[in-house]
């Protein structure tokens, strides 16, 4: 499958499957929600998460997703980079998340709360650049 025709398919949908490795090796898999653009598959994640730890030790992952039917689905190979964790209601990390929730949400009715949220939450954004693709389209 071509990577670009994978891409264009996962931008169509915002859920997935994310998969990461564990220390012993085994696939750990969470649902996940997330935005696509310029070709890289952004999440939004808190640092205590186990895909974050996951990643932070190997990068690889692999992103299922699955069509208007169990026979159409995609799945992206990708390295994962790590965002910092935020930590001030202002830096750069706040931005993208507050720029990730309008293209997936639209505006919040208290930005003051969501940012500081994002930074109690200890948030950070897992970029998936993908890598290789393969599945079934048009079933």
């Amino acid at each position: 499958m071509e990577l670009s025709d994978a891409l264009t398919f996962v931008a169509s949908h915002r859920e997935g499957v994310l998969t990461t490795l564990r220390r012993d090796g085994r696939p750990q898999l969470s649902n996940i929600l997330y935005l696509v653009g310029g070709g890289v598959i952004r999440i939004s994640t808190t640092k205590s998460r186990a895909k974050t730890k996951n990643l932070g030790r190997d990068p690889r992952a692999s992103l299922y997703v699955v069509g208007e039917n169990f026979w159409t689905y995609v799945v992206l190979d990708a390295a994962a980079e790590l965002s910092p964790v935020a930590t001030d209601s202002h830096d750069a990390v706040v931005e993208d998340l507050v720029a990730m929730y309008r293209e997936a949400q639209g505006e919040h009715p208290d930005w003051d709360e969501f940012r500081q949220a994002m930074v109690d939450d200890g948030r950070l954004v897992i970029r998936l650049h993908p890598e290789h693709a393969y599945g079934q389209l048009g079933q």
